[in-house]
């Protein structure tokens, strides 16, 4: 193995590990900040991937936007910060089913649709600002406006649930 692929491997490790502890501990700041460590592992492996614009974008809007607005979502609508008991935990082994089909039902498709596809691009090419600016903002320009719209939606939501005096009654 190339020293290359061994950082690789190793970030792919800390991200998977990081991304189980972000979905399965029960304070919700520390399942933030386990994104964040995730986030930076997969930033991280597109760096090794010599992709350093979409490194870059992961680093600035993923952990410098979405990270943020999680945390600012947990403070604005003042949810617990310790330990959370009262989760439903009775269904863990139907929804650990689930979860394993749903993933390889995932692994499978994209190894069909995925298995023959060859992308002609040349070493310089791949991950270059132009061919992923190209990627963005031609075939992926809908999609990426949709979740900045829905990005907005849920943090106006997040504001109007965490205020009492909205809908209220002026009572003085």
């Amino acid at each position: 193995m190339t020293p290359a692929e061994v950082v690789f491997t190793l970030l792919g490790i800390v991200t998977l590990g990081s991304a189980v502890l972000a979905v399965t501990t029960r304070q919700i700041v520390h399942a933030a900040l386990w994104l964040v460590v995730a986030l930076g592992g997969l930033a991280g492996c597109y760096l090794v991937l010599t992709a350093e614009l979409v490194a870059v974008v992961q680093l600035l809007i993923y952990l410098g936007a979405v990270v943020v607005l999680l945390l600012f979502a947990v403070m604005v609508t003042r949810a617990p910060i310790g330990p959370v008991d009262d989760l439903d935990t009775g269904n863990r082994p139907a929804a650990l089913a689930v979860a394993f089909a749903t993933g390889g039902l995932l692994v499978a498709l994209l190894v069909d649709a995925f298995g023959r596809a060859y992308v002609d691009l040349s070493a310089a090419e791949r991950g270059s600002a132009e061919a992923v600016g190209a990627a963005v903002f031609r075939t992926w320009v809908l999609p990426f406006e949709v979740v900045s719209v829905l990005l907005l939606a849920a943090l106006v939501g997040a504001i109007v649930l965490s205020r009492r005096d909205v809908g209220t009654p002026d009572r003085r």
